[in-house]
């Protein structure tokens, strides 16, 4: 069997957010800034009044805001490497020496003449630790409601993804071969292991691209066992980097849905375009397949596919992006990721 690689993708309440994924920092933005607001509404007596505090306290709030998060951004690589109770007091002491440099230098660019209070300054830096520790519990609080002591069951259940019709079509198309060309049904029974045993492996653990399309061939020759020259396959995978990282079980729960919904359907078959490469810094998978529009769907594969989004939401937050473009004769799903190697955990 090929090597797979791995890497922990684990959330956990002991888990620091990943400050280099775009859904943290705009929650990160969002919640400072709603504090802000709330912290300046008993102040205000006019809608004009709170503008204009707002405006007046941004003036040190956001130029703070912005540079701790391209130090939580840079150093990212080094928080994750720390355990958690030792993480947390360095962020705070992070965020507090900006806010503290920020404070010093908007003094000096807006009134140079005035005197530093040191109070001024401890005041700024406990309340930037004490904002600090709002975010970080949230975040915390968040990880509890993703842990996979409460989202195992949620995604373990959906991502039981071979069907029971699947095992039974698959042993008896075995059954018709195996004396006819017993190396063709030994060759099934080892896809058909390989799909199960990805199936029960640990979800919470990243694959390479490579293994999920090897694992994707070889649903795929089994479904060819069954539907002969009805399933033609196009793969268009080029381009694809073989080292790029993602949850396993992605495509052939699309695979499947074409073959159940598009293929298997239709008289005369069809053929399957998979398309998979690299754009910059993300990631695309398209599968598109013929469909007949007045075939009654199925249920379970339409909790298939709510199961990819919601792994794909936990994985990878708003960095993750899963269209569908339906119409009368095609079904075309187009995901996009961002581009994960090993080295970049």
């Amino acid at each position: 069997m090929p090597e797979m690689r791995i890497i922990n993708q684990n959330i956990t309440p002991d888990t620091l957010p990943n400050f280099r994924n775009l859904g943290v920092a705009l929650r990160i933005i969002l919640i400072v800034n709603a504090a802000a607001l709330f912290a300046v509404l008993p102040q205000a007596f006019s809608i004009q009044d709170l503008v204009r505090h707002m405006l007046s306290g941004s003036a040190y709030l956001q130029p703070t805001l912005l540079f701790c998060l391209l130090l939580l951004y840079i150093l990212n690589k080094f928080i994750s490497s720390m355990i958690y109770r030792r993480a947390v007091p360095f962020i705070l002491v992070l965020v507090a020496s900006v806010s503290w440099a920020v404070g010093q230098f908007t003094t000096l660019l807006f009134d140079p003449f005035a005197e530093s209070s040191v109070f001024d300054s401890l005041r700024q830096m406990a309340l930037s630790m004490l904002l600090t520790s709002l975010v970080l519990t949230y975040f915390r609080l968040r990880a509890q409601s993703l842990s996979p002591v409460l989202s195992a069951a949620r995604i373990q259940a959906l991502q039981a993804r071979i069907r029971p019709h699947f095992l039974f079509n698959s042993i008896n198309a075995v059954l018709g071969v195996v004396r006819s060309n017993p190396k063709q049904a030994e060759a099934a029974l080892e896809d058909m292991a390989d799909l199960f045993r990805m199936a029960m492996a640990d979800n919470s653990e990243l694959f390479t691209l490579k293994r999920e399309v090897e694992l994707s061939r070889q649903y795929l020759s089994l479904e060819q066992l069954r539907l002969g020259d009805r399933l033609n396959v196009n793969w268009q995978i080029q381009d694809m980097p073989e080292d790029a990282l993602i949850p396993p079980l992605i495509l052939q729960p699309l695979l499947e849905n074409a073959v159940y919904h598009g293929i298997e359907p239709m008289y005369e078959g069809g053929e399957i375009t998979i398309k998979i490469y690299r754009s910059g810094k993300q990631m695309h998978i398209e599968v598109r397949n013929p469909c007949q529009t007045k075939v009654k769907a199925h249920t379970g594969n339409k909790m298939a596919l709510l199961n990819i989004r919601e792994r794909l939401a936990l994985k990878f937050d708003l960095e993750a992006q899963y269209n569908v473009d339906a119409a009368e004769n095609y079904y075309h799903v187009h995901i996009q990721i961002p581009y994960l190697r090993e080295e970049s955990k």
